[in-house]
């Protein structure tokens, strides 16, 4: 990710930067990718550790769960 403008200033000796919303858009849906990332290579972790054993690794069926969703 490669934010298009930003500004550097200081205020009261601490240093500040200036996004555009869009640029600050761009960095927190780059942030959450970054954590739905270490989610999913934690939950193949644990599916490895189980053997592949979808219900030891606490995963549920999708079919169990989609009410509860919607």
């Amino acid at each position: 990710m490669r934010l298009q403008r930003r500004h550097r200033l200081t205020v009261k000796g601490k240093r500040l930067a200036v996004l555009s919303a869009d640029d600050w858009e761009a960095l927190i849906e780059w942030l959450e990718t970054l954590e739905d990332v270490a989610i999913a290579k934690e939950a193949f972790a644990q599916l490895k550790a189980a053997g592949g054993d979808r219900g030891k690794a606490g995963w549920v069926k999708w079919t169990d769960v989609a009410d509860d969703v919607a």
